[in-house]
């Protein structure tokens, strides 16, 4: 069930910061799972930018007055928004790419990931800002949501790193 809601001014800007919080994270994803050598790693990447996908959706509804219900499918409508979010993002993968003195540097499996994880610390830390500046509960509730999938997110590639010895917390 959608519930409709009217935003404040400061609510409509912080969830414009979080859409685009969010296009950067599906364009990172898309990006890094190109450049990925570990299929493992490839499979998880592209399964957190399916739920980007779907997170830039649930915003959008926000912004345009509707509270998705968090009870039903989500990633229900997440198909149609993803093909014009593909054409707002460059899908080029020079961004992980920087070039030296030397030529063209190619990140590792372990750059992207560390990237990744500062990444979705970034972004969770902005949906508990954004969470506390919200009036109406439901839509604290959604983007509540959102931010216990940025940690999962989050988790996800910690563990990846940790069971490949990339990570080792001390």
């Amino acid at each position: 069930m959608i519930t409709n809601v009217t935003l404040t001014t400061k609510e409509k800007f912080l969830l414009e910061d979080q859409k685009s919080d969010e296009q950067i994270c599906i364009q990172k994803y898309a990006n890094y799972a190109n450049l990925a050598t570990d299929p493992e790693l490839k499979n998880i990447l592209n399964s957190n930018k399916k739920q980007e996908e779907e997170h830039l959706n649930t915003i959008n509804q926000l912004l345009s007055g509707k509270v998705p219900s968090m009870n039903s499918n989500q990633g229900s409508s997440s198909q149609s928004n993803s093909s014009s979010s593909e054409e707002s993002i460059s899908g080029s993968a020079k961004s992980s790419q920087s070039k030296g003195s030397s030529g063209t540097f190619q990140a590792s499996d372990k750059d992207l990931c560390t990237d990744l994880l500062m990444t979705e610390k970034f972004v969770s830390g902005n949906y508990d800002t954004a969470i506390f500046e919200f009036k109406d509960p439901q839509v604290r509730d959604v983007l509540n949501h959102i931010q216990k999938e940025e940690q999962k997110h989050g988790e996800s590639i910690y563990k990846y790193m940790e069971s490949k010895g990339m990570y080792k917390p001390k």
